[in-house]
């Protein structure tokens, strides 16, 4: 799978740098990267050396024996540690307090909104380009609920470059808490601890640090804790975070699959927990649209936006498999081997699945079996079935459905034609979910493949300047 990965890695590297010399429009310097060639070295080097052989060394055999709130705090503190190192690789100014000011970005739109149901209200007729009034890329790219973010901070007195990089930072690094929450409470702890490791160690880091996109991450993810927590209030929650994160990126939908499993996992209440959830995300779909934004006015407008910009020059041909490469370098070389032992897993569990069979399908009031044909009697045999194979799917468990509804979600968004490049930050949301995989490798190769995640967020935030 390694020899899978590198192949794919360094066909992506070749051709993109070909396609950039012959002029077509890649639009990313360092394709399949969105970032430009910049060896060097900075701040953040040593420490982020310094973390990378904590975490390798002792790190790893401490995650398998340590209490559950002291591994959760001690991951979460060193994964912001991990995120700011790399970041500082390329200086203070440059990796954090000036990454989100340029024009594209949404703390450029800040000072503009001085009546935020104004804003929301008139959101969408912006979107468009080429108008005096119109929304800079990032900001026209989203629903408003992302550039609400950042206005929220300013309005607190958070604002400025500073306090949104670190909020990107603290927020994003909140995954390394929130997945191994949502994997205990759904009866796999033992993938929550084997995972924590490669969550903190996350070379999509490179982009958490500092991207609006890590704070989106952090959202999807704390949604999805919540769901998993036993409990109406919490599912209550989580639906509110999801229905929120709808309003970060249109992308967002493809979320359901994650959130399906989770519910579908719960130890208990599903169905109380899927009204309270959906509830949420009604409760915030109502809000925005009696404030004035309609989603899906806005997303058919976003579209229209995408094809106004670099989107009509960036090929399909290359960025659909390119695109992959991309997040081979996010979620790190273990991402492929993880999921093709995951995948063996799931076909072990599925051929020894042992469920009982349930009994031959009746006819109701007729005190057995209906004729061949009768309808009521064929419906009640599918119904079996499918509740067969329902029981039979949730036997493969949480560390098997939960990469493979990521898997699912990453697949579309790379097949819609609406993700060609900076895939890398985008679908990180997706790539926390995959990483829960590593599971299913031997504990004994944790070491040897944490290093390997480690070698790669160095090697990618020291080669090149990344772009949010």
């Amino acid at each position: 799978m390694l020899g899978v990965e590198a192949t794919l890695l360094v066909t992506a590297v070749a051709v993109g740098a070909m396609l950039n010399r012959a002029g077509v429009g890649l639009h990313a310097d360092a394709a399949p990267l969105y970032a430009t060639w910049r060896p060097h070295l900075g701040w953040g080097t040593p420490a982020a050396l310094a973390i990378a052989v904590a975490v390798v060394g002792p790190g790893t055999q401490w995650a398998r024996t340590a209490r559950w709130g002291a591994l959760l705090a001690a991951g979460y503190l060193t994964a912001v540690g991990w995120t700011l190192a790399l970041a500082l690789v390329d200086g203070w100014s440059e990796g954090l307090t000036t990454r989100l000011t340029p024009q594209a970005e949404y703390l450029h739109e800040v000072p503009r909104v001085t009546d935020v149901g104004r804003m929301l209200a008139g959101f969408a007729d912006r979107i468009l380009d080429f108008q005096p009034d119109s929304w800079s890329t990032h900001t026209a790219g989203h629903p408003p609920g992302a550039l609400l973010v950042f206005v929220a901070l300013d309005r607190v007195g958070l604002g400025g470059g500073t306090a949104a990089a670190m909020a990107c930072v603290l927020v994003g690094a909140s995954v390394v808490v929130s997945v191994p929450i949502a994997l205990r409470a759904l009866g796999a702890g033992g993938a929550a601890r084997a995972s924590l490791p490669f969550l903190v160690l996350l070379p999509g880091a490179v982009w958490v640090g500092a991207s609006a996109d890590g704070i989106f991450t952090g959202v999807v993810a704390a949604g999805l804790a919540l769901l998993a927590v036993r409990g109406t209030a919490t599912a209550l929650a989580g639906g509110v975070l999801l229905g929120f994160a709808l309003y970060l990126s249109y992308g967002f939908v493809l979320v359901a699959p994650l959130a399906l499993v989770v519910l579908a996992l719960r130890p208990g209440g599903r169905v109380a927990a899927l009204l309270a959830g959906a509830t949420g995300v009604a409760t915030v779909a109502s809000v925005f649209t009696v404030a004035g934004f309609h989603w899906w006015q806005g997303y058919d407008r976003v579209v229209e936006r995408y094809y106004q910009g670099w989107a009509a020059d960036r090929p399909y041909a290359y960025w659909v498999w390119a695109n992959l490469a991309a997040l081979l370098l996010s979620a790190g070389p273990v991402v492929g081997p993880a999921l093709r032992r995951t995948l063996h897993a799931a076909r072990r569990a599925w051929r020894a699945w042992d469920g009982s069979p349930a009994p031959a399908a009746s006819t109701p009031g007729a005190g057995g079996p209906g004729p061949v044909g009768d309808p009521l009697t064929l419906v009640a045999v599918r119904n079996r079935r499918l509740g067969v194979l329902a029981r039979r799917a949730g036997a493969l468990g949480p560390a098997v459905l939960l990469p493979a509804a990521a898997v699912l979600a990453v697949l579309a968004a790379d097949l819609s034609g609406m993700s060609k490049a900076e895939v890398e930050r985008i679908w990180l949301p997706f790539t926390v979910w995959l990483l829960v995989a590593v599971a299913h490798l031997p504990a004994a190769t944790h070491r040897w493949w944490l290093a390997g995640q480690a070698l790669t967020a160095l090697a990618v935030n020291h080669l090149v300047f990344t772009v949010s």
